[in-house]
C-alpha cells in the first residue's frame, strides 16, 4: 500500500489505532513516535526500537504496523495487555544518550500507563534503566534490578513449543529426533533454539549473514553451516526463520522443500493471504509467527504485571504448544490459512473484551 499521500488520521483509522503520539525534544535531538493500537484487554505494551529511518513516513508506517501486531500477539497469548510500539528516529550509535532516553521516558510517563515500553531493536536493558528513571511504565529491566532480563531464551522456548506442535500436526508426533531442521539466523533467539533442537537430537543446519556467529554456534553445538541462499534449496523437514521477515515469498516458495515452517522471525509471510494459501497448496504446515514467537512478550508482560517469576513465565509460554495445535486443527477444519485462524482467535478475544466493556 502506498501511504505517502495518506494523512496520519486516515492511516491510523484504517489500521484501527486509538492514538498516535509524536515526541520531540530539540535539546537532546529526540524524535519519536508512539503508536497505541488497542487497549481493550489492558494497557498497550510493546518495545521501543531506535532506527535510522530514511523518512518520517517510513518511521510512522513501522510503528503503526508493529503496534497493530502487538495487539494480536498479546491477545492470542492470553495476556491482559493491549498492543503498542514506539520508534525513536536516528542512528543509535550517534544519537543515543542518557539524556535522550530520559526525555523519552518523560513522554511515556505523560501517557499515564496507557503505554508500557520495553526493549527492542538497538535498545538494551541499560537503556530501559535510563527510561525507568523518568517513568514506572517500563518493563524488561535487568535481573539485578528485579526485572525479567534477557527475553530471548523465552522467545526461543515458545518457538520451540510451536515447532513441536506443528510437527505433531504434520508428522503425527512431536519427536524432533533425526528431523532435518534449518535455522535461519543465529542471533540470541536462534542460538537458544538451536540448543533445544540439538538436545532433542535433531539434524540441525544453520545460516546467518554474520560468519563469526555461524562458526561460533557451529563449533559449540556441532551443527552444519549452509549459505544464506542455499538454505531455501535444502532437503529438510522443518524451516525455522529466526531473523529476516518476508522470507516466505514468491521466489522461496517455489524452492522450499519442507513439511513445516516454524520460526521466531516476525512477518515471515511476504503476503499473508497469497503466501498463506500457497503453503496450503504445497502441503506445508505453517505455525503463525506472531503466535509462536510471543515468548518475549509473555516475559516482559508478566514482568510488568508482576510479581515476576521465571518458572511461571516458562509455564505460560509452554501453553503456546496447545494453542498452536488448536489453531492448526481449526484452520484445517475451516479450510483457511493458519494465519487467518490465529487472527480470528485473537480478534475474538479482543471483541469479547469490548463487549463486556460495552464498547462494541
Amino acid at each position: 500500500m502506498n501511504t505517502e499521500n495518506i494523512s496520519v488520521f486516515e492511516l491510523a483509522g484504517e489500521m484501527g489505532h486509538e492514538q498516535v503520539v509524536y515526541c520531540h525534544d530539540e535539546y537532546t535531538g529526540l524524535k519519536a513516535i508512539i503508536g497505541i493500537h488497542n487497549t481493550s484487554l489492558g494497557p498497550a505494551l510493546g518495545g521501543t526500537r531506535m532506527w535510522h529511518y530514511a523518512t518520517e513516513q517510513e518511521a510512522l508506517n513501522d510503528v503503526l504496523r508493529l503496534s497493530r501486531g502487538m495487539t494480536f500477539k498479546a491477545a492470542i497469548s492470553g495476556l491482559n495487555l493491549g498492543g503498542g510500539k514506539a520508534v525513536i528516529i536516528g542512528d543509535a550509535k550517534a544519537l543515543k544518550s542518557e539524556a535522550l532516553l530520559r526525555r523519552f521516558g518523560k513522554f511515556v510517563d505523560s501517557l499515564s500507563g496507557k503505554y508500557i515500553t520495553a526493549e527492542d531493536v538497538n535498545m538494551t536493558t541499560k537503556d530501559m534503566e535510563y527510561i525507568s528513571m523518568e517513568t514506572s511504565h517500563v518493563t524488561g529491566l535487568s535481573e539485578s534490578l528485579g526485572g525479567g532480563g534477557d527475553p530471548s531464551p523465552v522467545t526461543a522456548y515458545g518457538s520451540y513449543m510451536g515447532m513441536k506442535a506443528a510437527a505433531k500436526f504434520a508428522f503425527g508426533n512431536d519427536d524432533l529426533k533425526d528431523k532435518k531442521i534449518a535455522v535461519q539466523g543465529v542471533g540470541n533467539v536462534g542460538t537458544h533454539l538451536v540448543e533445544y533442537l540439538v538436545k532433542e537430537n535433531a539434524k540441525v543446519y544453520i545460516t546467518d549473514i554474520y560468519d563469526d556467529k555461524l562458526q561460533k554456534v557451529a563449533l559449540q553445538y556441532g551443527v552444519d553451516v549452509v549459505g544464506m541462499d542455499e538454505v531455501y534449496d535444502l532437503d529438510m523437514d522443518i524451516y525455522a526463520p529466526c531473523a529476516l521477515g518476508a522470507t516466505i515469498n514468491d521466489d522461496t516458495l517455489s524452492r522450499l522443500k519442507c513439511s513445516v515452517i516454524a520460526g521466531a522471525a516476525n512477518n515471515q509471510l511476504a503476503d499473508e493471504n497469497k503466501h498463506g494459501l500457497k503453503l496450503i497448496e504445497k502441503g506445508i504446515t505453517y505455525a503463525p509467527d506472531f503466535l509462536i514467537n510471543a515468548g518475549g512478550l509473555i516475559n516482559v508482560g508478566m514482568d510488568y504485571l508482576g510479581p515476576y517469576n521465571r518458572d511461571r513465565v516458562f509455564e505460560h509460554t509452554q501453553g503456546i504448544y496447545d494453542t498452536c495445535l488448536d489453531i492448526l486443527k481449526d484452520a484445517q477444519t475451516r479450510n483457511i490459512t493458519a494465519q487467518e485462524a490465529a487472527m480470528d482467535a485473537a480478534i475474538k478475544r479482543i471483541n469479547d473484551a469490548k463487549e463486556r466493556q460495552g464498547r462494541m
